[in-house]
């Protein structure tokens, strides 16, 4: 049986990954200043310009910082599972462009280090009562990537 995902929200990430469309988030850059953003914004934060356009971030990035979310966030906002399992949440600084707040896949603390190679891919966040599979974007370190 096939499981059926769909993205955490439309406009985050790029949707379907796959060989012609790989796994890439969505942000933007400002015409008039140059100032990238994440998510994509229509409306510069820096200079109020409307002129902006959307931009593939990069997929790789270095670990700015980091912190573990030992307990369960109150709900709402967070939607996902009753059963909680801790995770971590760092700053991933893309290359020339912007720090993406973002989950990260290895929640081991001591498994994690400052200016550590990470690259972008997806986890699942929640699955749905009708067995959906909702995903989100996260970060895992370079030598958990599988070919």
């Amino acid at each position: 049986m096939t499981t059926t995902q769909i993205p955490v929200a439309e406009g985050l990430f790029t949707w379907p990954p796959d060989e012609s469309t790989p796994l890439r988030l969505i942000g933007s850059e400002c015409a008039a200043c140059g100032l990238v953003s994440f998510p994509a914004a229509p409306d510069c934060v820096r200079c109020a310009s409307t002129d902006s356009k959307e931009r593939l971030l990069a997929d790789r990035g270095t670990l700015w910082t980091y912190t573990t979310q030992d307990f369960r966030p109150p709900s709402p906002p967070y939607d996902g599972p009753e059963a909680f399992e801790p995770y971590a949440v760092g700053y991933i600084e893309l290359p020339g462009e912007l720090l993406v707040e973002a989950r990260l896949t290895e929640p081991d603390p001591d498994r994690l280090r400052i200016g550590q190679e990470m690259w972008l891919t997806l986890v699942p966040y929640r699955v749905q009562d009708d067995g959906t599979e909702v995903m989100t974007f996260a970060f895992a370190p370079v030598e958990e990537e599988t070919p």
